[in-house]
């Protein structure tokens, strides 16, 4: 895997990775305008993505309707520099007519466990990360 980083302005950075997908950061902070978000933000994002995927596919495996699906991410850091993640807790929503709260769970557990790799370079990192899941009809 390769990806390239350019400065744009200030502390506006674009990403690019190797097949042209485009990335932009900035911050608040250090001279930046909060144009884009964060790199810190982006794990999150990153780790949510990562995860959803795993759970969306299991479930279309396992031929079951997605109506919708949303994951809600609550995150909190270190006080000193580096201000890494010390924990994340993922409130996975699922609205499904004929998935059950075990189908759901079973796939969450399986993504973070076994497949999300985001979630275990956090994990890994000593982020402890929680989950609950929510099946509506």
């Amino acid at each position: 895997m390769k990806v390239e980083l350019e400065l744009e302005e200030n502390m506006r950075i674009k990403g690019i990775d190797a097949m042209e997908h485009t990335t932009y950061f900035d911050t608040n902070d250090v001279g930046g305008n909060g144009t884009a978000a964060s790199p810190m933000s982006i794990m999150l994002q990153s780790l949510g993505a990562c995860t959803f995927m795993d759970v969306i596919s299991i479930l279309r495996k396992k031929r079951k309707t997605i109506n919708s699906m949303k994951i809600e991410i609550e995150a909190n850091q270190s006080s000193e520099h580096p201000k890494v993640f010390t924990n994340a807790h993922l409130k996975y929503i699922l609205i499904s007519p004929d998935t059950s709260i075990d189908d759901f769970n079973t796939a969450i557990k399986l993504s973070q466990d076994k497949y999300c790799s985001v979630s275990a370079m956090f994990q890994r990192s000593g982020c402890e990360v929680t989950w609950e899941g929510i099946v509506q009809q």
